[in-house]
């Protein structure tokens, strides 16, 4: 006969216990051994700066090292090692004379050029021979020189022509900035900007557009602006005016009229009365005018670097001295000072 089973055995353990147990595993975690870690100190340096590979948490069991030139521990690309007990300091194929070596593993780049930029790898080899190895990387970059701006056309003609601003020289790795005014290029849909940043062409240009320009370049350790540019706008003539705008002489009197019109470069000038060539000058003086001064006075002005002419014409009326009637008729507020003269002296008797 099979024995009748024995009672389930029951342990009755305090409830303080579980939680201490809860606690233990929830607050309790195994030691971890900090990463073996390189940090480029700094990362982007300029050409003949130094560069120091700084190695943190390196092993305390490390027998020695070996740094080698890209990601890969082959012989060929080994720069220099260290033995800790003996403290003695090796070079290998792709020593430069460059690089020094520290006791902690670190090692600093003396006067980097640009075939220096890249990935460096440590190999640490450790006591229980499981050796450990890990990668860093720096750039070298060159020191911006001055940049200039060169223009396609620096004479242009507004309305007409598109000019094309480069910023010299290019470089590799390098930002194009541009600046307007001593301000920031805004979005313009007259404005259009290369690739790269180099070149802001202005299309269809106008007077406002003569600047100044810069341009500025950077990179990860300099930044450096160009003498500013200013561009010749070639303008007008806008329609000329004639001064004074007084439109009535008497006879006897001088008659002078100026002419002016915007335009870059200045404009030629010339005058005609009546459709006869009178001068090539910007003033027209007529002395001891008469009735025959009467007519339609016209200003030609002409921009030969745009090849564009604008006239205005003035009619100036002088009244025949020998008709009594012929005087200009009196406005009204003319009217009325004469009147506010006439009553002033009545009150006065």
């Amino acid at each position: 006969m099979v024995p009748p089973s024995a009672p389930p055995c029951r342990w009755h353990v305090p409830w303080q216990g579980f939680l201490l147990t809860a606690s233990l595993f929830t607050f309790w975690n195994p030691p971890t051994t900090a990463q073996l870690s390189i940090e480029a100190v700094p990362p982007n340096a300029a050409e003949g700066k130094e560069v120091l590979l700084l190695v943190h948490n390196l092993p305390q069991d490390a027998l020695g090292y070996n740094w080698y030139k890209g990601k890969m521990v082959e012989a060929k690309w080994r720069i220099t090692g260290y033995v800790v007990r003996s403290q003695i300091t090796t070079t290998g194929p792709a020593y430069s004379g460059r690089e020094a070596l520290y006791p902690n593993a670190s090692l600093l780049m003396q006067n980097v050029t640009g075939n220096d930029t890249g990935f460096y790898t440590l190999q640490v080899i450790k006591l229980d021979l499981v050796n450990e190895e890990v990668t860093g990387q720096f750039s070298v970059h060159r020191e911006l020189s001055k940049p200039y701006i060169i223009s396609n056309n620096s004479s242009p003609v507004e309305n007409k022509d598109a000019v094309a601003l480069t910023c010299e020289p290019e470089t590799q790795d390098t930002t194009y900035l541009w600046r307007v005014n001593g301000q920031s290029l805004l979005v313009s849909p007259r404005l259009q900007l290369s690739s790269d940043n180099r070149t802001l062409t202005l299309l269809s240009i106008t007077r406002n557009d003569t600047g100044p320009y810069e341009c500025e370049i950077q990179n990860p350790v300099s930044a450096n602006f160009s003498d500013p540019v200013t561009l010749n706008v070639l303008y007008g003539p806008d329609a000329p005016i004639i001064s004074p705008s007084d439109t009535y002489y008497y006879p006897g009197g001088n008659l002078s009229l100026s002419c002016h019109a915007a335009s870059n470069p200045a404009s030629q000038y010339s005058w005609s009365v009546n459709g006869t060539f009178q001068q090539h000058k910007q003033k027209l003086f007529i002395h001891n005018i008469t009735v025959k001064n009467s007519g339609f006075y016209t200003c030609h002005a002409m921009n030969p670097a745009t090849g564009r002419n604008r006239t205005t014409v003035k009619m100036i009326t002088v009244p025949d001295a020998s008709v009594p009637d012929s005087s200009p008729v009196l406005s009204a507020g003319a009217t009325v000072s004469i009147m506010i003269g006439v009553l002033a002296r009545v009150a006065l008797i």
